[in-house]
């Protein structure tokens, strides 16, 4: 675990035995929660918790989260990936080589055009590899998805209530009648146009909450190529995903 920071709030990363979990320090809260979510483990402490004591939290709860963890990964479609360097993965479009360190946990990240992770045992750990490319995808969407979203609603004209992202296996996005717009994160793999006619496409069922002609001259106004995007994301859909 990294070294306890005397900031209000704090977040580090912990080897559970099988799973990586990251821990976030707070002072809003007196007991710690752990939550198991799309794959991601996360644990909630008070700032100036011991670290032994989360540790053996986590070993208390380590046939539960490891449960909740198989349940995940059994619920993915099977991935072609084998999670070892020299792999490539796309975002936004465009390709970056996978290079693993081993060596005490760093979550991935995307430096120098590639995207580096660091993990005891290295490249023998595919599934650990997987989860926090997985994480960076999320993480990354939420941020880039809320920009799209914001700029495109004022091009539009509308007004939304929310942008969330969410694990979709047959859909790409959806738009609640109350405005809540939530995408699927895998849509960051594909080019940059493609998660633009994503984000018009849901921004537009705001003003017509159907697939009408309305509907798609509404796109069309906005994304006059709209056409190629949709046969794009039928034919490559199906392979966007970590």
């Amino acid at each position: 675990m990294t070294t306890l920071s005397t900031t209000t709030e704090a977040t580090e990363y912990i080897d559970g035995n099988g799973f990586v979990a990251e821990i976030k320090r707070t002072k809003r809260i007196k007991s710690a929660t752990i939550t198991v979510e799309e794959g991601h483990v996360c644990v909630v402490v008070p700032l100036l918790l011991e670290n032994e004591r989360i540790s053996k939290l986590l070993k208390d709860k380590n046939r539960w989260i490891k449960e909740k963890l198989a349940l995940h990964r059994e619920a993915q479609p099977k991935s072609s990936k084998q999670f070892v360097s020299g792999e490539s993965f796309s975002y936004l479009g465009r390709n970056y080589r996978l290079k693993v360190h081993q060596g005490n946990y760093q979550p991935a990240k995307l430096n120098q055009g590639r995207f580096v992770i660091t993990l005891q045992g290295g490249s023998e750990n595919p599934e650990l590899i997987q989860d926090s490319l997985q994480s960076w995808y999320k993480k990354s969407a939420n941020i880039k998805l809320k920009q799209k979203v914001k700029r495109y609603a004022k091009i539009i004209e509308v007004e939304y209530a929310s942008v969330g992202i969410k694990t979709y296996r047959n859909r790409w996005g959806s738009c609640s009648a109350e405005g809540d717009i939530t995408i699927n994160w895998k849509i960051v793999m594909a080019p940059n146009r493609i998660v633009d006619y994503v984000v018009v496409h849901e921004l537009c069922h705001l003003i017509h909450h159907d697939h009408s002609p309305k509907f798609w001259s509404e796109v069309e106004r906005i994304m006059p190529d709209y056409a190629e995007c949709k046969d794009w994301l039928k034919q490559h859909g199906e392979g966007l995903g970590v």
